[in-house]
């Protein structure tokens, strides 16, 4: 069965984050790329220039997969700093749980110290992080919470939420006693709340 071009172009991305997710950028190789789509080399080449370009389109994918913008939109004027919270684990945790392959690509890129590495960061993980800072700074001039430092709240917030989806998917099993994510959040987020509620 014949593929047509933009459907080709799909399953390049779809192959191509599988592979990097499993084996990291440096050690996937245009041909094991285009064995995977069952093509040639020079016809993978007709549709991305070079294995950057397709790291590229596979992180411009990912920002479409997530979806983040319309929760921020949704949560964006959200005054409860707890439903704000909880609306960010509760899109983190879904999203992450069902797309590993997402988590994988992070720690792939961080591990091996990719120059991408910043723009993969930015893309999974950062965005939130960004997002949660803006709402923390937002609630602070509308009294609502204590002066922090919000750009580490909303890092450690987002790094305990990740957390929570590393040891549901990767570390399942390896840590005793395994949390569901409800368990973690309901835990941790009044915490969050006490130490920030003015």
């Amino acid at each position: 069965m014949k593929v047509s071009v933009p459907d080709r172009k799909g399953q390049i991305l779809l192959e191509a984050t599988r592979l990097f997710s499993e084996n990291g950028f440096d050690k996937v190789t245009i041909k094991e790329l285009a064995e995977a789509c069952g093509i040639t080399e020079p016809a993978l080449y007709r549709h991305f220039p070079s294995k950057e370009a397709i790291y590229a389109a596979v992180l411009d994918s990912v920002e479409q997969r997530l979806s983040s913008s319309d929760l921020f939109v949704h949560l964006d004027k959200e005054n409860d700093l707890e439903k704000l919270l909880r609306g960010l684990a509760q899109h983190i945790l879904e999203f992450f749980t069902s797309n590993r392959d997402l988590y994988r690509l992070l720690l792939f890129s961080a591990l091996r110290d990719h120059a991408k590495a910043k723009r993969v960061y930015q893309v999974i993980r950062g965005v939130y992080v960004t997002f949660l800072c803006q709402q923390l700074d937002r609630l602070y001039e509308e009294g609502i919470i204590i002066k922090k430092d919000n750009q580490l709240t909303a890092r450690c917030f987002i790094g305990m939420v990740f957390d929570c989806v590393l040891g549901i998917t990767l570390w399942r099993g390896f840590q005793g006693k395994v949390y569901e994510p409800e368990e973690a959040m309901a835990n941790n987020i009044p915490i969050y709340v006490r130490g920030l509620k003015a």
